[in-house]
């Protein structure tokens, strides 16, 4: 792996320098922290993305949802063009290989826990 980069990101312009992560320095665990709007999501998919095509394992917690289009592989004009523009010539859309939790078991992973541990609002939904 020696060697190898995470793009994260590039301003447009033809100054700007890409931002990257080189897979040398990455550690085990990580926080991206930020306000509102300020690229977090979009950062934590270029990582998680970054890293799978690595073949490391990621493990998001992902509790709303945020993530989940890296299963699917995007694409469309718009972010062709914004490739182009961060000098990112080789874009191809992909989807990356993704294990959802499920607590029932029906749809994905199951979680495994006691009733007691997912408390008493979900045993209620449980139970109707």
């Amino acid at each position: 792996m020696a060697g190898e980069t995470i793009l994260i990101g590039k301003a447009a312009g033809k100054r700007a320098a890409p931002q990257g992560l080189d897979l040398r320095f990455a550690n085990r665990h990580g926080l991206v922290a930020g306000a509102t709007g300020t690229g977090k999501t979009v950062t934590l998919q270029a990582l998680a993305e970054g890293f799978s095509a690595a073949g490391v394992p990621v493990f998001l917690a992902d509790v709303k949802g945020d993530l989940a289009g890296i299963s699917q592989p995007g694409g469309g004009p718009k972010l062709v063009e914004r490739a182009v523009l961060t000098g990112v010539r080789d874009y191809t859309p992909e989807g990356f290989p993704t294990v959802y939790w499920d607590g029932f078991g029906d749809q994905g992973h199951p979680m495994r826990a006691t009733l007691s541990e997912r408390g008493p609002p979900l045993l209620a939904l449980l139970l109707g």
